[in-house]
């Protein structure tokens, strides 16, 4: 299993390999982890996610999956890398985290079996599917406003070839406290499907990414805020206004509050998320699987 990650030194984008606590370049330099201002680990031409997935997040929401999976789709600008800031512009209060799982094409992908998908896997990375649901009542199902504005889909800080996805934890922390944990035996579509379902119509190029969906516990997060995708950073800064004068408006309603904590939250006119707020059912472990 190989670690490769993309940072810039001296003005220039460069290739490194992770060995330990440095990064290496192909001509020998070095650099340590902590000083490296890193990139995200691949250049897409499409970032794709999918709605539902790990059967946890599924009975949250007190719904079914549907008989195959959903997807939407997130701008390339929405693209952001370990340690960038992910932006809540004011006015908005329910800036979500999702922890999921990336999977970065390495070669044109076009109608293939699930059994060959994996060819076509450069390999693996991981995500935080940020969603600003503040927007959840005006996008009717395309989730772009929700899940596409800028800084909201961080990738990295690695990408690992030849990793087994099979039985795998994912977990998400936020200030160092464990807020998602579930196991990839639990999706119901893995990522072979995925990939597969997606290439039966869309072309995938070199660099795309596919988020493969977040488990329970998806919760707001609150300006200050670090952590989130072990062990990759964000830290939640706040951005611009939303303008009033063009568009739909920021809203908190019973739908937007619902979702932002949990589905199965019963609406009682909360209007700020705050820490208490957060999930307290999962203990932290000292493992790091």
């Amino acid at each position: 299993m190989t670690e490769i990650r993309r940072i810039l030194l001296d003005d220039k984008v460069e290739v490194v390999g992770r060995f330990g606590d440095l990064l290496k370049t192909e001509d020998g330099r070095k650099v340590l982890i902590e000083k490296a201002v890193h990139l995200p680990p691949c250049e897409p031409t499409k970032i794709i996610a999918v709605h539902l997935n790990y059967d946890s997040r599924t009975q949250e929401f007190l719904t079914k999956l549907p008989s195959a999976p959903t997807y939407f789709h997130k701008p390339i600008t929405a693209l952001n890398s370990h340690n960038g800031d992910v932006v809540r512009p004011k006015r908005c209060k329910w800036l979500n985290y999702e922890g999921e799982i990336v999977i970065v094409i390495g070669k044109t992908c076009k109608d293939v079996s699930i059994s060959d998908a994996h060819k076509y896997i450069a390999g693996y990375s991981i995500g935080n599917d940020f969603g600003l649901h503040d927007f959840r009542d005006t996008d009717a199902g395309s989730m772009l406003r929700v899940k596409g504005a800028d800084s909201l889909a961080p990738v990295g800080p690695g990408l690992v070839t030849d990793w087994d996805f099979h039985n795998k934890f994912i977990r998400t922390y936020v200030n160092g406290v464990l807020k998602q944990e579930d196991n990839t035996k639990n999706m119901e579509w893995d990522m072979h499907y995925l990939v597969a379902d997606i290439a039966r119509t869309i072309t995938l190029s070199p660099g795309d990414i596919i988020f493969s969906g977040t488990p329970a516990n998806s919760r707001p997060v609150n300006i200050g805020d670090v952590g989130l995708q072990y062990p990759a950073t964000n830290r939640i800064v706040e951005g611009h206004s939303i303008r009033e004068e063009v568009g739909a408006q920021p809203t908190e309603s019973e739908e937007v509050i619902s979702t932002a904590l949990g589905g199965d939250w019963e609406f009682r006119g909360i209007r700020t998320p705050s820490k208490d707020l957060y999930p307290s059912t999962v203990k932290e472990k000292n493992d790091h699987n």
